[in-house]
């Protein structure tokens, strides 16, 4: 898998917003997941990118971020897939990993063509960041296991729509970087 970079979408969080208590379940079976893909991905030398909101702080870089996180009642959540010395980090504003921020540069500069996303919310975040990946000519890999959901069922129907209309890779987390 060169040329592939794990991108981990907003798992750098407080859980302190509208509809965390419907996201923390499916959360928390995703940390050990993504644990074990980041380290798997890691070992192989694949670049880690975090791509996480900066939930409206506009001074904010990641270490702050990651502060007020594991400062919180979810540390349990943030310590297992914080942010190694050499992870790259991308601030965004809004639900896709593409809108507004350096990240297809970096991609770029770095000689990727292909991203593993992970992370949450399926249905929102993930759904528009496999999106504008599609767009911007990236191959798309959506590890079902490693993505965390507000609603069951919005996040079936995404990786659907992922895989359909995106031509996304959606497969289970065990496949890759074994």
């Amino acid at each position: 898998m060169d040329k592939t970079a794990l991108i981990v979408i907003d798992m750098i969080n407080t859980y302190a917003h509208k509809d965390a208590e419907l996201l923390l379940p499916s959360a928390t079976a995703v940390v050990p997941v993504l644990t074990t893909l980041l380290g798997r991905a890691r070992e192989r030398g694949a670049p880690v990118v975090y791509v996480n909101d900066n939930f409206g702080e506009w001074r904010s870089h990641h270490g702050e971020l990651l502060d007020q996180a594991l400062a919180g009642p979810h540390a349990d959540l943030v310590d297992p897939v914080r942010p190694d010395a050499r992870s790259l980090f991308v601030l965004k504003a809004r639900h896709s990993i593409f809108f507004e921020t350096p990240l297809t540069y970096l991609l770029h500069e770095q000689g990727i063509r292909r991203l593993v996303l992970c992370g949450q919310v399926t249905e929102q975040c993930v759904l528009y960041s496999a999106l504008d990946a599609h767009i911007r000519h990236f191959e798309v890999i959506v590890p079902r296991d490693a993505v965390a959901h507000i609603h069951q069922d919005l996040a079936e129907a995404a990786l659907l729509m992922m895989e359909r209309n995106m031509g996304a890779h959606v497969c289970a987390s065990r496949d890759l970087w074994r």
